[in-house]
């Protein structure tokens, strides 16, 4: 019986004893609650939308206005001024080949020879046809003028003679094509034929590319189609080479792409000493209108979101979140179309660990520019 009382006082006291402990807390928590309300300092007025702990030090740039260069960088292609692949039109076996690969040839330059002897005899044949006729023409013309023929058989003698003739002409087309010429001045590629094989039209003998100048085709999205006008220059840059090259735009495609959304553009660069390779990438910089009165923020203030942008920015000691739109950017700043005024102060860093109406500590610094 005595062990019994002893167990059940020894509840009763812990029971009294954790009753006790909890009133004691809850009595420093409404203390402290307290305190925060009266002393918000960085918090704002009574620290509202706080939560009872110290501002949180973050850092921020006062937003101005400055010239912005709107360039836009977008990613081109290198292509040949001309470029043909060299196919024969009669085929034939290849009688010579008159070119070095990877040489350079004039416009016109006689490439590939294709065996002509028989085309040959069909032509010294019609000749000596046609001579014949011209004499016959010429004898009925005569006998015309004495009344000897009548008109219809000179019409038949002079329409044997111009029947003749065309024929001659067929024969000539035929042999000027057993010789492929340079349609161009360039740069002729690997040949893929040799002298004595069979030639036909569907057989590839080289690649002739005309290198200088050189094509930079590149395309623009649609909303900058505008802010574009034929004959501007745009600077490039191709990989393994740090220098700058330039060109002209001479061409845009009429209207707009509607799988991609974006304006296709052609420009022309000097090519002298044939650093630009056909077939390379181009990294283009286009200069579009320069804005003398853009709002720019550093890059690192964006905060992505689902339906669009958003920042932070401070407001009577808080953290306050605001949805904005977004121009070009650049390496380290980005346009703000929308969503801040002058004078606001845009928060840089702590992002991750602001929450709207959170009390913030800001330090300035200067913008980048």
């Amino acid at each position: 019986m005595k062990i019994r009382y002893i167990i059940y006082t020894l509840l009763a006291i812990g029971l009294a004893y954790l009753v006790y402990y909890r009133i004691s807390e809850n009595k420093k928590i409404a203390a402290e609650g307290n305190g925060a309300k009266g002393g918000g300092g960085a918090g704002g007025k009574n620290g509202k939308g706080g939560k009872g702990g110290p501002p949180l030090a973050v850092e921020g740039v006062v937003v101005q206005t400055a010239k912005f260069d709107n360039d836009l960088e977008i990613t081109g292609s290198i292509e040949p001024n001309e470029s043909v692949v060299l196919r024969g039109e009669v085929s034939g076996l290849v009688t010579g080949i008159y070119f070095k690969e990877g040489s350079n040839v004039s416009k016109g330059a006689l490439l590939v020879k294709i065996n002509d002897r028989d085309i040959q005899a069909q032509l010294k044949d019609a000749l000596t046809k046609e001579k014949l006729s011209a004499t016959n023409e010429n004898r009925a013309k005569q006998l015309l003028a004495k009344g000897a023929i009548s008109q219809e058989e000179y019409d038949t003698s002079l329409a044997d003679l111009q029947s003749l003739k065309a024929q001659t002409q067929l024969i000539r087309a035929q042999l000027a094509k057993t010789s492929i010429l340079a349609p161009f001045s360039g740069k002729v590629g690997l040949r893929s034929i040799s002298v004595g094989e069979y030639l036909t039209p569907s057989t590839t003998i080289a690649n002739l590319v005309s290198t200088n100048p050189v094509k930079i085709t590149f395309s623009i999205p649609e909303k900058y189609a505008g802010q574009i006008n034929q004959n501007a220059n745009i600077d490039f840059h191709i990989d393994g080479s740090h220098q700058t090259f330039k060109a002209k735009i001479f061409a845009l495609e009429p209207g707009i792409n509607q799988a991609t959304r974006t304006l296709q553009i052609k420009a022309l660069a000097p090519n002298a000493d044939g650093k630009l390779l056909p077939g390379s990438f181009a990294k283009v910089k286009l200069a579009l209108a320069t804005i003398n009165d853009a709002i720019l923020i550093p890059s690192e203030a964006i905060i992505p979101v689902l339906n669009g942008k958003t920042v932070y920015i401070s407001k009577n000691g808080l953290a306050q979140q605001v949805k904005v739109e977004a121009g070009n950017r650049t390496a380290e700043s980005v346009q703000i179309t929308s969503g801040l005024n002058v004078g606001d102060t845009v928060l840089t860093t702590g992002a991750m660990a602001l929450k709207p109406k959170s009390p913030v500590k800001v330090k300035l610094v200067k913008a980048k520019s």
